[in-house]
């Protein structure tokens, strides 16, 4: 009865903690699928310019989330500890850090985009319509890089209401200026990344004030020992970064070999990634709403209850994605006719959806076990999941379904690939349970 007790204590804490993320993130996603449902009137080429964007803009994601990955585990541990103005400071140390980086990153894309776009196996006639839309998308991508350091810094403290409400406030006005700026003003695929400025200009003007009101950041770094601190960030940061980074190198390899199969293929392709961000919304907000649960819990050096709140994710998850595969298998006729005009992307995304989103429940697992590792100070074993689960799992057997059956092929490549890594990952969180076990009874 007690341990019954236990769990459902821990269940109603993650339920509050995450439905303020489930919704944020849900908007997001909506105003990326609305994104495509835009562009997708545009025509095939500005679609397929979008399609060789994504793994792009996953690499700029994947730098930012990777940041703020470190920034949560580390100030909500260090708050679990009791020292509240160390926290502030820290909080400080990651926007300045996270600024310099994200900026470099976006300004490497640019001057680098001949050599991107040849690798990911662009044609030529579809680059003009890819640089005039990456200089206002990169732009973009430093703003909301600058939104998501201050969401983290939010959900570090413990507040997942205030970015929540904000994503979800951002996203509707992104989704109004999409179709002002994309239509009304005329300003095509561009229009798309200039109402993503604006709208998260807005939303970094709420919320910078609002930190420092509530007094999470403070910016006397000089009183941090800030070569001990970056340290410690560092040392958390730099693997969950690199493992961050994974999937875009991923989607990447995987853009260029659905390249081969034409530009229809691409745009779908792209198309059903963006759905798949849809899918695994629940997913996303349990790997922003659980780390600072983990790690005020491992500061407090609450081992088991870790293990706890972690098994009834997993079983979550696991169900609920089942679900979702099963709902866009039977959608997968309208739904392609909604996201695209041309019969080619439509039978192309059909095909996707009646394969990839089956599993989703072992992406889901995988993508959760790397945040809870990273949250544990696990860092490295969390690199070696994201590792594993896209070089390991998940290419290999997208080109081994390519070579045995095509398009379709890959697709259902996709699906063993994700499935596979799910176990790979579980797995691997479980060994490394062990060890910290260990630690706790010594």
């Amino acid at each position: 009865m007690q341990q019954a007790l236990q769990n459902a204590s821990l269940g109603r804490q993650l339920y509050h903690m995450t439905w303020p993320m489930l919704f944020g993130v849900l908007s997001l996603m909506t105003f990326q699928l609305t994104d495509s449902a835009f562009v997708g009137q545009l025509g095939r080429d500005p679609l397929a310019a979008l399609g060789f964007t994504v793994p792009m803009q996953q690499l700029v994601s994947g730098m930012y989330v990777g940041l703020g990955i470190a920034t949560t585990a580390i100030i909500s541990r260090t708050l679990g500890q009791g020292d509240e103005q160390r926290a502030q400071r820290l909080g400080g140390l990651v926007i300045a850090i996270g600024a310099g980086l994200a900026l470099t990153l976006c300004i490497s894309v640019w001057l680098l985009q001949t050599l991107i776009l040849d690798l990911l196996g662009a044609e030529e006639t579809l680059r003009p319509v890819i640089r005039e839309y990456w200089a206002p998308w990169l732009t973009s991508a430093w703003v909301g890089a600058m939104v998501y350091f201050s969401y983290s810094i939010s959900r570090a403290n413990g507040d997942t209401r205030l970015p929540g409400y904000m994503m979800i406030a951002t996203s509707l006005l992104n989704i109004a200026l999409d179709a002002l700026y994309i239509f009304v003003f005329g300003w095509g695929l561009p229009g798309a990344a200039w109402a993503t400025i604006t709208a998260f200009s807005i939303g970094g003007l709420v919320m910078y004030p609002m930190l420092l009101k509530r007094q999470w950041l403070r910016f006397d770094l000089l009183q941090l020992q800030l070569l001990k601190a970056a340290k410690q960030l560092g040392s958390i940061m730099a693997p969950a970064m690199v493992s961050q980074l994974m999937p875009p190198l991923a989607a990447i390899l995987a853009t260029a070999l659905v390249a081969g199969f034409g530009s229809a293929a691409v745009a779908a392709w792209g198309l059903g990634t963006r759905l798949e961000f849809f899918s695994i919304v629940v997913v996303l907000a349990l790997t922003m709403s659980m780390p600072p649960m983990v790690g005020r819990l491992l500061g407090a050096g609450e081992i088991e209850q870790i293990r706890k709140l972690v098994r009834i994710a997993v079983r979550f998850i696991i169900g609920w994605q089942l679900f979702i595969g099963l709902v866009w298998l039977g959608a997968s006729g309208v739904v392609s006719t909604l996201f695209s005009s041309d019969a080619n992307v439509q039978d192309v995304l059909v095909s996707y959806l009646l394969r990839v989103p089956l599993s989703y429940s072992g992406l889901g697992v995988c993508i959760l076990m790397v945040s809870i590792n990273n949250a544990l100070g696990m860092s490295m074993r969390a690199l070696l999941i994201s590792v594993l689960r896209l070089f390991g799992c998940y290419l290999p057997m997208l080109w081994i379904g390519a070579q045995i059956g095509g398009l379709p092929g890959l697709m259902t490549g996709a699906l063993i690939g994700n499935l596979l890594a799910g176990i790979m990952a579980y797995s691997l969180y479980r060994q490394g349970q062990k060890t910290l076990d260990q630690r706790a009874r010594d």
